[in-house]
């Protein structure tokens, strides 16, 4: 289907603001073996959504250019590799890249030189079952760059409920500055078209369109020569309107196929994925080649000499790459990402990760401070430019007021942080930065609730436990108790039987006693016990007093004759 004739949509909201992408896109890109290695690697252990791979390696250990040094832990995770051979020289917490200026478990690696390849063995993945594919995605390092950095692998996952009838490829690149999904499709469009048709594959989608702004002329004419070449019918490269946010996912899947998700849903359930073209290229090399992911292209921009994009490793440092572009002295941050949505880094030499696609070198001629904040006036130009039809005014006022509860039932969380609304805002009100604290408190109160509800859960069976125990300790005490007490009846019995001082009617009486009451009939043979011991004691002392006595009575006269005599 030729691009011009399919029918385009529209989403509300979005702005213009000034593109700042012809500097950067004049020259080709620099490929990764042009880009010389830096003295030291810094790579951080964490660089995708999900849980954190576990180290792999440790100090002094020797690694090959794409060895992984970290292993997924679990489904949503991604490995981590080495991007050059070298030595491990430590396994610690480093800067990592996020304006927060925590630290994040890296490996520090000096390469050798050589600049040495693991062995590559490109797999069978046509033959390959769902699972075992997924695997080896997540095991080569697979994420999205287009900025979410979500595992590829878990996206690759089909819908049984609702078959996949379209697969959006998202080339539109809508951000101020950044410029490498551009030169990429420029320059290696076969490659990702290979890529697109992989996840096809895998997802069993009935179509492909590409949706790529009409400020990239070149890199539309590209895709389409490529898919021309291809021969298939059924994938489309379409120029879609320049407008900021073009690419956000929702709002690209709206223009392209008129299909608007609803707040707190999923494209999936209406048939539809979307994917980046950068991460279609990573898919091809993975698959295809059999390499994992340990670069990706890279604009550099902003208070450069020389602004372009490069093909840059995984852990090199941001100085030095900007460096290769003639940073200028007077740069006093680098920012990770594009104007509207970037971050500001705690430092110039923290390392490239995988949701670093562009490095913007500010300085105060460029980025002025910001006018001062004034109040709010309620002009409703935020809510006009929103994309996501939410109502920033209100959540603004919610989250400074830290009402996070009502702040929630205004979708708080549809925001996708575009920036449109701080924009236009009039009063100089950075309001995503509100919702993103919003969203921080939100987040870090249901983790403390969910760690009480554990303690609450633990603390509770704890005391079941203990209940449990103390029940069968006094069931156990309670048996223990009635066999005892049948025994003392039993002996109590016979000994009130056995004994000659017993009188029968008093036998009687402790039988019917005992009958009435048993702990009386224990006390009773007790005593009976007792009057029988007795009286065996006193009979045996009798019968060893009368040998005695018969003694004395012999010795007596013999002892009285003696004296008779002496006289």
């Amino acid at each position: 289907m030729n691009a011009t004739l399919r029918k385009l949509f529209s989403f509300n909201g979005g702005v213009k603001p000034a593109s700042n992408k012809t500097e950067s896109n004049r020259e080709p890109i620099v490929p990764l073996e042009a880009v010389p290695l830096p003295p030291q690697f810094v790579v951080p252990l964490h660089q995708s959504v999900g849980g954190i791979p576990q180290p792999l390696v440790q100090a002094g250990d020797k690694v090959l250019k794409g060895q992984r040094i970290g292993g997924a832990t679990g489904a949503y995770s991604s490995a981590i590799h080495a991007p050059t051979s070298g030595t491990v020289l430590a396994v610690e917490p480093r800067l990592m890249a996020h304006t927060s200026g925590l630290t994040m478990l890296s490996v520090v690696i000096e390469p050798d030189g050589r600049d040495e390849w693991i062995e590559l063995t490109p797999p069978d993945w046509r033959n390959m079952d769902g699972d075992t594919l997924r695997d080896y995605l997540r095991d080569a390092g697979v994420v999205g760059l287009g900025g979410a950095v979500f595992p590829s692998h878990m996206k690759l996952r089909q819908d049984r409920s609702t078959p996949m009838h379209t697969l959006v490829i998202n080339g539109a690149e809508c951000e101020p500055f950044i410029t490498c999904d551009d030169l990429l499709m420029r320059e290696r469009a076969a490659d990702v078209l290979r890529g697109i048709i992989i996840i096809r594959t895998l997802l069993d989608a009935k179509e492909v369109a590409i949706g790529i702004e009409d400020n990239k002329p070149e890199a539309v004419a590209a895709m389409q020569a490529a898919i021309a070449a291809n021969g298939d019918a059924t994938i489309h490269a379409v120029a879609v309107p320049t407008r900021y946010p073009a690419g956000g996912a929702k709002q690209l899947i709206r223009v392209l196929t008129g299909i608007e998700v609803p707040h707190g849903e999923r494209s999936t359930s209406y048939g539809v994925q979307c994917f980046n073209v950068g991460t279609a290229y990573a898919i091809y090399q993975a698959l295809e080649l059999g390499r994992p992911m340990i670069s990706r292209i890279l604009t550099v921009a902003g208070n450069v000499e020389h602004p372009r994009n490069y093909e840059v490793r995984f852990g090199t440092p941001m100085d030095f790459i900007a460096r290769q572009a003639g940073l200028k002295p007077n740069t006093d941050a680098f920012i990770m990402g594009g104007p509207m949505m970037g971050f500001r880094m705690p430092a110039l030499d923290v390392p490239v990760v995988k949701a670093a696609n562009c490095i913007i070198a500010s300085s105060p001629a460029l980025f002025p401070p910001p006018p001062p904040e004034m109040a709010c006036i309620r002009c409703g130009a935020c809510a006009r430019a929103c994309p996501t039809d939410l109502q920033p005014f209100e959540m603004y006022w919610h989250a400074r007021s830290k009402n996070f509860g009502k702040v929630q039932e205004f979708n708080l969380f549809d925001c996708i942080e575009c920036g449109c609304c701080a924009f236009v805002c009039p009063s100089h009100i950075p309001l995503v930065d509100y919702y993103r604290f919003a969203k921080t408190e939100i987040w870090d109160r249901e983790r403390k609730k969910n760690a009480a509800d554990e303690a609450r859960v633990r603390f509770e069976a704890r005391n079941e436990r203990a209940e449990r125990e103390k029940r069968e300790k006094a069931e156990k005490l309670a048996a223990r108790t009635a066999a005892a007490r049948a025994t003392l009846i039993t002996e109590g019995d016979s000994a009130a039987a056995a004994a000659p001082t017993a009188a029968p009617a008093a036998a009687a009486t402790a039988t019917a006693s005992t009958e009435v009451d048993p702990k009386k009939a224990l006390i009773e043979a007790a005593i009976a016990r007792a009057k029988a011991k007795k009286a065996a004691a006193a009979t045996a002392e009798s019968t060893s007093a009368a040998p005695a006595t018969q003694a004395s009575e012999t010795a007596a006269p013999t002892s009285g004759t003696e004296p008779t005599s002496k006289e």
